[in-house]
């Protein structure tokens, strides 16, 4: 995985100091069943919002 990934969502739970993301894992699909062509055709799913 790559070790830099970077999100601005600080309402995020794995969301950390200088927009780093600290989950182990990202999972990302498409939003439509065809390929995605341009990154708001995605979704992060493994965005948690912060209790």
């Amino acid at each position: 995985m790559a070790k830099d990934v970077l999100c601005e969502v600080n309402n995020c739970t794995y969301w950390g100091e200088g927009n780093v993301c600290n989950a182990d894992r990202i999972y990302v699909v498409t939003h439509k069943q065809a390929k995605a062509r341009t990154t708001e055709e995605t979704d992060c799913k493994t965005f948690e919002a912060k209790s």
